[in-house]
C-alpha cells in the first residue's frame, strides 16, 4: 500500500473517531510516535494524516503539548427539514429566477456560490489540453468525421471497464454517449414519457430537471425528500397509480446531497419493475463520495431493464465538454432513434480525449484529490456557516457532491435576499428554483467545489452577516 493511501485510512479512522464522539471535543490524540508505532509506518505518513486531519479542523496542534480535538469538529446546527411538497394557489414559475442567477455567470468579480460546477483551478484542465492534442493527432480526420450512432465505442468500452460498481452489469453495447447528462435525462424522458404524463421527483430538485418536464408538457409529482437517506418511498407507493415514469438522483442529490441507502435503492428498483414503470437515474455525483467506497447506483439492482442510468463527465472533468452516457436497458432502441433525429452522432474529439484520461488511470488519481479537498471544503463551510450565519440555520450534511443546502429563518426570503447580496459581488441559488411550488423561500444552495482561501473565509462571513442583518 502507498504512503499516499496508507496516511488517507489512519486519518480516515482518527475522523471517524471524532465524528462519533469515541475522541472528544479537547481529548488528546495519540503521539505521532505512538500512531507510528501502532500501525508501523513512517513518521512522515503519520504526521501527513494528522495535516489532513488539521485541514478539516478536526484537530489542532498545541505548542509542546501534542494535537487535539478541536472545539470546531463537532457540528452544532440542525439538519434542513424533511420536505413536504404542497400545491398551493400561490404557485408562480421560478424562470426568471433561474434567468437572474445564471446572469451572473460571466462576471469574474463575483463570489460564484450559485454555479453546479467545480472551480476550474480543482480540475487537470493542463492534463486534458495535452489529450485533445494527442487525440488530434490520433484521431482519423482529426474527428472532423461522424461517429457510430451509439458514440465513441473507445469512450464508452472505458466507462463499461471503469463502473466496477455495476459490477460488470454493463457492456459497451449497453451505452449510448450524449451531449451531457442532461441532454441523457432528456432523451430518456423522450423516450419514456408523451404529452399528459407524470413523472415523480425528488424534492427539492435540480431545476434543470423541472425545466425539461414543464418543457415537455408532463405533469410533476414532487415527493417529500430526507436531507439524509433521500426521497420517500413509501410516499411514492401511494402514488404510484399516477405516475407514469421517475426520475431521481439517488447519490448525492442536488441540491439536498443525501444518499439513498442500499436497501433502499433495492425497494425501489423492486417496486418499479412490479409496476413496470421506467426510473431515469441521475447519477451525475456517484463518483463524489466522502466514504471509503462508491456508492451502487439503482441500476446495479436493474434485472428488467426499466433502469435509464445516466452520467457525465460535467462535475468531475470537464463542464464545457459535454461528454455524457446512458445506459437505456430496454429503452436502447428507443434512445438511438431519438439521437438519429437530433444530432445524428455526438462529436468524437472530446470523447476520446475522456476515454483516453480513463484509460490510463489518470481519472482515479484526480479523484482521489479531488474527492479529498471537496470533503475538506465541505467540512469548511459547515463551520463557517455555523460561525457566520444565524443560530436558527439548518444545514445539510452531505456525504458526497459539492453543493450544501441551508434552511435559514422562516422570515426570510431568499429571492428578496440574492438582490442585496448580488450588490455585494455575491451569488448563491435561492431555494425556491429548486421546486415548482411555492416552497423552499427560506433555503439556499451553496457550491463549495470552489478554491478556499481567507478570501472565500470572508465572502461566507459578509453571507452570514448579511443574513443576520435581514433579521
Amino acid at each position: 500500500m502507498t504512503k499516499e493511501i496508507l496516511y488517507i485510512k489512519i486519518a480516515k479512522i482518527l475522523e471517524d473517531q471524532i465524528l462519533s464522539e469515541t475522541l472528544r471535543i479537547g481529548d488528546k490524540l495519540p503521539s505521532i510516535r505512538s500512531v507510528q508505532k501502532i500501525y508501523d509506518v513512517s513518521l512522515n505518513t503519520v504526521k501527513l494524516a494528522f495535516l489532513e486531519l488539521e485541514s478539516k479542523s478536526l484537530i489542532e496542534s498545541r505548542p509542546k503539548s501534542g494535537y487535539y480535538v478541536s472545539k470546531t469538529s463537532q457540528r452544532k446546527f440542525a439538519l434542513p427539514s424533511i420536505s413536504k411538497p404542497e400545491v398551493s394557489d400561490k404557485e408562480c414559475e421560478p424562470e426568471d429566477l433561474i434567468s437572474k442567477v445564471f446572469n451572473t455567470l460571466h462576471y469574474k468579480n463575483i463570489r460564484q456560490f450559485s454555479l453546479g460546477v467545480p472551480d476550474a483551478s480543482l480540475l487537470p484542465i493542463a492534463k486534458l489540453n495535452k489529450g485533445v492534442i494527442k487525440t488530434i493527432r490520433n484521431l482519423e480526420g482529426s474527428g472532423t468525421a461522424y461517429e457510430p450512432l451509439e458514440g465513441s465505442l473507445n469512450l464508452r468500452r472505458n466507462i463499461a471497464k471503469w463502473s466496477l460498481v455495476l459490477e460488470g452489469k454493463i457492456t459497451e453495447d449497453d451505452l449510448v454517449t450524449t451531449s451531457g447528462a442532461m441532454n441523457a435525462i432528456f432523451n430518456c424522458l423522450m423516450a419514456v414519457t408523451k404529452r399528459g404524463d407524470t413523472i415523480a421527483i425528488e424534492s427539492p430538485v435540480y431545476f434543470g430537471i423541472i425545466q425539461i418536464a414543464k418543457a415537455m408538457d408532463l405533469n410533476v409529482i414532487e415527493l417529500p425528500t430526507h436531507p439524509v437517506t433521500g426521497v420517500d418511498i413509501d410516499a411514492l407507493r401511494k402514488i404510484i397509480h399516477k405516475v407514469d415514469a421517475c426520475c431521481f438522483i439517488s447519490n448525492f442529490s442536488n441540491p439536498l446531497g443525501s444518499l439513498m441507502p442500499e436497501e433502499r435503492k433495492k425497494e425501489l428498483v423492486e417496486l418499479l419493475t412490479y409496476h413496470n414503470i421506467p426510473l431515469i437515474e441521475d447519477d451525475l455525483y456517484g463518483n463524489l463520495f466522502f466514504g471509503t467506497s462508491r456508492p451502487k447506483p439503482c441500476k446495479a439492482f436493474d434485472e428488467a431493464g426499466i433502469v435509464m442510468w445516466c452520467g457525465s463527465v460535467s462535475k468531475t472533468l470537464a463542464p464545457g465538454y459535454r461528454v455524457g452516457w446512458v445506459a437505456p436497458g430496454k429503452y436502447k432502441e428507443k434512445i438511438l432513434r431519438q439521437k438519429l433525429i437530433q444530432t445524428i452522432s455526438t462529436p468524437p474529439l472530446y470523447q476520446e480525449v475522456i476515454a483516453d484520461f480513463l484509460e490510463n488511470g489518470r481519472y482515479d488519481h484526480h479523484l482521489r484529490g479531488f474527492r479529498q479537498t471537496l470533503h475538506t471544503n465541505c467540512l469548511k463551510y459547515q463551520r463557517a456557516v455555523e460561525e457566520y450565519f444565524p443560530e436558527n440555520t439548518k444545514i445539510s450534511q452531505p456525504q458526497g457532491g459539492f453543493v450544501l443546502w441551508l434552511e435559514l429563518d422562516n422570515r426570510i426570503d431568499t429571492a428578496q435576499l440574492y438582490d442585496i447580496v448580488l450588490k455585494q459581488n455575491i451569488s448563491f441559488a435561492p431555494g425556491r428554483i429548486f421546486t415548482q411550488h411555492d416552497q423552499f423561500n427560506n433555503c439556499m444552495r451553496l457550491n463549495f467545489a470552489l478554491k478556499w482561501d481567507d478570501s472565500l473565509d470572508n465572502d461566507l462571513k459578509r453571507l452570514g452577516t448579511i443574513v443576520k442583518n435581514a433579521l
